[in-house]
């Protein structure tokens, strides 16, 4: 995925924009996990915005090796709520995948991502 550049993002902002609102508020967490990610990326996977949109990402996993999806490129979409941290982000792959956790609309069905969402967990 491309590289996301946090002070053009920061620059489109409208000059009344606030911060502590609640799009502020998830704007601002958004922005630290983009930047946690690009300062850690996990192995064998990236993610990161749509375009210009903080709150729309596309992610991209690898598929691991020795097992089933070794060779494969799978792509999600990831929708941040205008209340995230404090609701889940919308998940779904974009990429046909078979497995017992993702439906046939490519959804994941997985409860951290539903009642079990946590502030406390990031992307």
């Amino acid at each position: 995925l491309k590289q996301f550049c946090l002070r053009c993002c920061r620059q489109q902002l409208p000059a009344d924009f606030a911060y502590n609102s609640k799009p502020g508020m998830a704007l601002k967490r958004i922005q630290k996990e983009l930047q946690d990610l690009g300062s850690d990326p996990p192995a064998n996977c990236s993610a990161g915005p749509t375009g210009d949109d903080l709150f729309n990402w596309q992610a991209t996993i690898m598929g691991p090796p020795d097992s089933a999806y070794t060779g494969g490129v799978f792509f999600l979409n990831i929708n941040f709520p205008s209340d995230y941290p404090f609701k889940p982000p919308k998940v779904s792959f974009t990429t046909k995948i078979y497995h017992c956790n993702v439906n046939a609309n490519g959804a994941i069905c997985l409860d951290i991502l539903k009642d079990q969402w946590s502030p406390a967990l990031t992307i």
